[in-house]
């Protein structure tokens, strides 16, 4: 069952899909029923491929179904990333990292005009300063912006000006970014995995996998059937503990709390006029927007040590509060709690475990459009295109020595210390 999230009690298709209970032989297995996953195997029946996808839970269960909503070109590791891409692009690698921040809008955009998908796609976001030297920050994103020809679609704001679209007294500037978007990201899901089916790719839910035999032709367990296949993409990201002994000790788990509110009905106009997406300039951000029936969702507070808060609400509506004293009060009608894949140098982990088992994890909080390109990326490797593929998978990532739960308190003692710097910016 999903969590009892706002996404779940809204998403348009409650019909599910089936389980694996026989044996089956398709191009290509994929392990992990969320956006990485599902992303890739559209791209691959799009380019004549047979696809089998094998969900654990139901699709979309895990951090794909209970995010934020917020498709934006941030990088948590973007100067990693520009470092670690010279090694293969040399000094095209700044424009590599720009192109990816972006290139993800594009696939979502289009895919949803082609299939129909109804999933509340709306354009508009907006990242707040708090402090002055986020104000200098902003100021540098909207002139690259600006010099790499995306000006139409950013406008830097005054403090006034931000009180222009938002009823908060906490912002000192902000910049807005209009290519931005925000969905209900469980039906976006949803809705892609049945444009993959309508072509012909087979989706099976509570089908988790227990082994895969490697070989020239891989075999896929479940607990019912398997599935063989030319090629098999591993993109469970944070909920599997699949091939440990390549993949453990990269990703470590990161606790998200959201909530929503009851309907805020003319409320909602007060607040957010605009109906931006917002999220705030701080290492440990606060983050929310409006939902089709006019709710606000509101998420925050990380929790690195990937232990669930044990009352989300609680820890929440004080920020939610102070953003909006509007909404002192406000009843809050669900509220839930999803695991993201951490690495430490915050770029996405890409490689092969044998020649044709591939893998792709850790999104690190920015997923929905990340999760797009790289499902285009691990489609076009499946295909013998590796240009991009080894753009990633000659990143040199830290391994540590022990399981998950020590690594994520590693991740959380960081977190303090950019908390405290924070103090000092």
């Amino acid at each position: 069952m999903h969590t009892n999230s706002y996404y779940a009690a809204t998403r348009n298709d409650v019909a599910g899909f089936p389980q694996l209970r026989e044996d089956i032989r398709v191009d290509v297995a994929i392990i992990g029923g969320g956006f990485s996953g599902v992303s890739a195997a559209v791209e691959l029946v799009e380019r004549g491929y047979t696809v089998a996808v094998l969900e654990a839970q139901q699709i979309g269960w895990g951090a794909t179904g209970r995010n934020g909503g917020q498709i934006t070109g941030s990088l948590s590791g973007d100067k990693a990333m520009v470092r670690e891409f010279r090694k293969t692009v040399g000094e095209d690698a700044d424009t590599f990292v720009w192109n990816l921040r972006w290139h993800g809008h594009d696939i979502i955009r289009k895919r949803v005009e082609k299939y129909g998908i109804q999933c509340d796609l709306k354009f508009g976001q907006m990242q707040t300063a708090m402090t002055q030297s986020h104000m200098a920050e902003l100021s540098q994103i909207h002139d690259e912006g600006q010099a790499r020809g995306m000006g139409e679609h950013l406008s830097f704001l005054t403090a006034a000006e931000v009180g222009d679209r938002l009823e908060s007294d906490l912002y000192c500037g902000g910049l807005l970014n209009t290519k931005n978007m925000h969905v209900h990201s469980l039906n976006l899901c949803l809705g892609e995995a049945r444009a993959a089916e309508a072509a012909g790719a087979r989706i099976f839910e509570q089908s988790k996998v227990t082994k895969i035999d490697h070989g020239t032709t891989p075999k896929v367990h479940t607990e019912h059937g398997t599935v063989t296949a030319n090629s098999v993409l591993i993109a469970g990201n944070a909920y599997h503990l699949l091939e440990q002994k390549t993949l453990g000790g990269a990703l470590f788990p990161a606790s998200l709390g959201i909530m929503a509110t009851e309907p805020l009905g003319a409320d909602a106009d007060k607040i957010n006029p605009d109906d931006l997406a917002v999220y705030d300039s701080r290492f440990v951000l606060d983050y929310y927007r409006l939902t089709a029936d006019k709710r606000l969702l509101f998420g925050g507070g990380t929790n690195y040590s990937g232990r669930d808060t044990d009352d989300i609400a609680a820890e929440l509506c004080p920020a939610l509060e102070r953003t909006f004293p509007r909404l002192k009060g406000v009843q809050i009608e669900y509220q839930w709690s999803g695991i993201d894949g951490i690495i430490i140098n915050r770029i996405p982990e890409v490689g092969k475990i044998s020649d044709n088992v591939f893998y792709v994890q850790g999104f690190s909080g920015h997923g929905i459009a990340l999760t797009h390109v790289l499902g285009e990326i691990m489609a076009e490797a499946i295909a013998g295109q590796l240009n991009q593929f080894e753009v990633f998978a000659n990143v040199r990532h830290l391994r540590l020595p022990f399981g998950r739960s020590m690594g994520s308190q590693l991740i959380a003692l960081g977190m303090i210390y950019y908390k405290l710097l924070e103090k000092f910016r």
